[in-house]
Formats: structure tokens, sequence, C-alpha cells
């Protein structure tokens, strides 16, 4: 009992933990609130069946979002999903900004959006989830070099579209 009991409790903490994290991941790769919950829900669901499979818990965070990415990848295996249009998606922020900064915030949510999957994937792991190269790099399945270049060339994009868009200044430091 005392087995299941800790196994429970040490489920619970990590699902405390990170789903705000995987929901919005979820968020920006499906762009619809439904699915995105739909994600995190199976995502905890195969994680509690392979708890045992995790040794380190220090890579739970990295450990679940790849099973997120997994899930996503099979909606399109069962089903076609019906698309959402990315424009007309409103993630809630509890964060009331300045005007200045919500027109910053959008030009920069819809750069990252026209980049390419490439590119897009680890600038929002890195951006978003503050993960590693390394940690990227083992997500992916690529090497950290490869993760280094399309992060830089991701930013490389995104400032050059930015800049088209209007947006001046220092754009590295919205990133």
């Amino acid at each position: 009992m005392t087995n299941d009991t800790d196994r429970t409790t040490r489920f619970n903490q990590l699902a405390e933990a990170y789903s705000t994290d995987l929901y919005r991941y979820a968020m920006w790769i499906c762009g619809n609130d439904a699915l995105a919950k739909d994600l995190v829900q199976e995502t905890f669901l195969r994680a509690w069946r392979a708890l045992d499979k995790l040794k380190d818990t220090g890579a739970a965070k990295s450990w679940m979002i790849t099973i997120l990415r997994r899930e996503y990848a099979r909606t399109f295996e069962r089903k076609v999903p019906k698309f959402t249009d990315l424009e007309k998606v409103v993630v809630r922020d509890d964060d009331e900004l300045e005007p200045d900064e919500r027109v910053e915030r959008e030009l920069l949510r819809k750069g990252i959006l026209k980049l390419s999957e490439k590119y897009r994937e680890p600038l929002l792991l890195q951006v978003v989830f503050g993960h590693s190269c390394e940690e990227i790099s083992k997500q992916l399945g690529i090497s950290k070099s490869a993760v280094m270049t399309q992060l830089f060339r991701a930013r490389e994009k995104l400032k050059v579209q930015l800049q088209k868009d209007g947006v001046t200044g220092n754009v590295h430091e919205l990133i």
C-alpha cells in the first residue's frame, strides 16, 4: 500500500508542477484550447502508466513534454483534426500589459508562428520553457550543434520578420 501511496504522491507533485507549462506548450503547437487540454490529459495518463520508468525526477519536465509532442503527433495518425486559424487563437494572460507591450507581444507571437517548424520548435522550447541546447537536442533527437544553428537562424529570421512588421530597436531583447 505504501508503494501505491508514494507513486500517487510522486505523480501528483509532477502533475501540479508541470500542468501549466504542458498546457502552454500544447496551445503553442495546436492552437486549440480543447485539443490542448486533451493533450495534457493524455500526457498525464501516459506519464502515470510509465511513471516507474522515470528514474530522474529532474528530467520529468522534458520527459512529459516529449510525451505531449508524441501524443500530438498521434492525433494526426488517428484522425484529421480541424485546423484552427492561429491568428484568431487567444491565450489569456493574467498580466495586464500596456498597449504598446501588447502590440509587441502580438507581433512577436505572429513572427514566431511564421517560422517553419524546424526553427519554431527549438525556439519555443528555449524561450517558453527555458530548456538548454542539450535538453532541446535530446527532445528533438538532433545534435546540440544543430540546435544551436537552428536557434541562431530562427532568431535571425524572426529579427528580419519583426523589422518588416515595423518593430524597431533591439529585437533580440524581445526574444
